[in-house]
């Protein structure tokens, strides 16, 4: 059998096609693929945006800064300076992009003046953090990252 040009380019073109595809079908259904969002409630926490920035001008009009840094046991976290630390209340949420089942979100304990995170609830890597916590009635935020 004889094939012609025309006979040519439309096989070319399937050929192509199905290449495509199966590519397509490989990268969807790969388990190492994951193509989740980055929070399950992305618009619920969209509409609070303008009070996470009012919370953060708040940390920055205090004039304080909070440092992360390794200790002997974890990674600390020392809250501004000028805060009572018995006085803070609020949430610590941890979040791991690479692997989503890392995450976890805890209340703050403070303990002279330190938040403590033990080092079997971390691996190393990249972690994003993100701190929200109530001071005499004024709401604070802090977001960051650090490799540990």
């Amino acid at each position: 059998m004889k094939i012609n040009w025309g006979t040519g380019i439309v096989l070319a073109f399937v050929a192509f096609i199905s290449f495509i595809l199966y590519f397509v079908y490989i990268a969807s259904s790969d388990p190492k693929a994951d193509h989740d969002m980055v929070t399950d409630e992305y618009y619920r926490k969209e509409l609070k945006y303008q009070g996470d920035l009012d919370a953060s001008a708040n940390l920055k009009a205090f004039g304080g800064e909070v440092r992360i840094a390794h200790v002997d046991g974890g990674l600390g976290i020392q809250f501004p300076e000028g805060m009572n630390p018995s006085d803070i209340t609020g949430t610590m949420s941890l979040y791991r992009p690479s692997n989503k089942q890392l995450d976890f979100v805890t209340s703050i304990t403070i303990s002279d003046t330190l938040l403590l995170i033990p080092e079997s609830r971390l691996v190393d890597g990249r972690w994003d953090i993100r701190l929200e916590w109530e001071y005499q009635g004024k709401p604070y935020l802090y977001r960051g990252r650090f490799t540990y």
